[in-house]
């Protein structure tokens, strides 16, 4: 296997991750109806129970960062497969919240993990024509395991002990994922890094021919040599990388409170309180899981040819809108099937835009001296803002309603349109050594 054929093979093994990151976070939404009276939860209890995946994510974003340096990629993946199948299995065989909750929280160590390690993974081996492309695999990947959440809910409805069904699910995704990770290579990047460039070499001409490997080879070399030898915290907070980790935090900010966690997450709770029965709402949870894979497929055409910044801007104003649409249709108790076409919109602009260009942005941003750390940070960011919204979502919707709620998650995507407009620059086609000369 060479060339383009073993470069979509190494990174759709990595983007596996992606698919049980979309998983776990989607198949609670299925369940939610069938846990709550198991355990008998209010709705602060249940905001707990869905969003405790989030603080092991948090936990497992912060601690990836400085792991990674010192091990690879690679071989965190692998324990993060293994933390994948052991949660997936915990869950479906709790009988206590206390129990169910301790193994979502190791799920959320994975997920975590795996939001800093497979972009950064895919980002490290891609040539930079192809790179945005590559990476948004990684976001198709998160669709189709949402979709395939809410397909198995769907199906499960009506099924004895459901819920443990729908969780046990998860281990035959998280068991490919663990048994690929061990026919791929380690990032040249960090092999480089490391001082093992002969290993790097063997695996940028494995890629991209000898001639790819000996100019990437390079211009690595020379990035390393630039930055120094130091890659900690202090490396990190270096003024001469302020601004380009001030607006990767922002842009980890605002992908979490322009709304997209309150859908994919509460999405048949949302429909229930606009009128629908379970079945149905399970139903178009269904489609708009749907919605959210295929239009993913835009990004994966267009994101090398429009460009990140462009995807941001156009992303961001069809959120608002949607938005816009989606708080009158509960203000007006409008018919369910609007207020489920609205969800669908919403969905599709984050799918074909905000997801891709997102993830795009943070894994290629960020200089090689401190890539592990900075992009560790910026998905901490993200899931500690994903946690507090998920936490807090259902209570928001009960206590002050719908209108209010979707109105405030529309000013939030008009905020991110105003920051992609003045502060997001374009790295399309440009090499990640290049993209470092950009900022500086």
């Amino acid at each position: 296997m060479k060339g383009h054929a073993y470069l979509w093979f190494i990174s759709l093994v990595a983007t596996i991750g992606g698919l049980m990151f979309g998983f776990d976070v989607g198949i609670i939404s299925g369940a939610i109806p069938f846990i709550q009276p198991y355990f008998g939860w209010n709705e602060l209890q249940l905001g707990w129970g869905v969003s405790s995946i989030l603080v092991g994510a948090i936990l497992g974003a912060f601690g990836t960062g400085s792991l990674t340096e010192k091990y690879g990629r690679k071989s965190l993946l692998i324990s993060v497969a293994l933390f994948f199948a052991i949660s997936c299995a915990g869950m479906a065989l709790a009988h206590t919240q206390i129990f169910f909750i301790s193994f979502r929280v190791l799920g959320g160590l994975a997920v975590g993990a795996v939001s800093v390690l497979s972009p950064m993974y895919v980002a490290e081996v891609a040539p930079p024509k192809i790179r945005g492309t590559l990476i948004t695999i990684y976001q198709l990947a998160i669709t189709m395991g949402i979709l395939t959440a809410y397909l198995i809910n769907f199906a499960l409805h009506d099924v004895d002990n459901n819920w443990r069904w729908m969780f046990a699910t998860g281990l035959i995704p998280s068991i490919v994922f663990f048994v690929g990770l061990f026919f791929i290579p380690e990032s040249p990047r960090w092999l480089v890094k490391a001082g093992f460039k002969e290993k790097a070499l063997l695996v940028m001409k494995r890629i991209g021919g000898a001639e790819f490997a000996k100019s990437e080879l390079s211009e690595i070399e020379k990035s390393v040599e630039d930055a120094g030898s130091g890659s900690g915290l202090k490396a990190l907070f270096d003024r001469r990388y302020r601004k380009v980790l001030i607006l990767g935090l922002l842009l980890s900010v605002f992908v979490q409170i322009t709304g997209i966690n309150t859908v994919v997450d509460y999405a048949p709770k949302i429909l229930l309180a606009a009128g629908l029965e379970i079945r149905n709402a399970l139903l178009q949870t269904s489609l708009i899981g749907l919605v959210n894979f295929a239009f993913t497929f835009f990004a994966i055409w267009l994101i090398d040819r429009l460009g990140r910044r462009t995807f941001y801007i156009i992303g961001s104003s069809g959120m608002a809108v949607t938005l816009l649409m989606l708080a009158a249709a509960f203000h007006f108790e409008m018919n369910p099937i609007f207020t489920t076409i609205c969800i669908m919109l919403f969905i599709a602009f984050f799918a074909s835009c905000i997801g891709p260009a997102f993830w795009t942005l943070v894994a290629e941003m960020f200089p090689n001296r401190i890539r592990g750390q900075a992009v560790a940070l910026a998905s901490f960011t993200q899931w500690v803002f994903n946690f507090l919204v998920v936490l807090f979502f259902p209570y928001v919707l009960d206590a002050l309603g719908g209108s209010f709620t979707f109105l405030f998650l529309a000013c939030m995507s008009v905020i991110q349109l105003l920051m992609a407009w003045f502060f997001i620059k374009e790295t399309k086609g440009k090499s990640l050594e290049e993209i470092e000369n950009l900022w500086n």
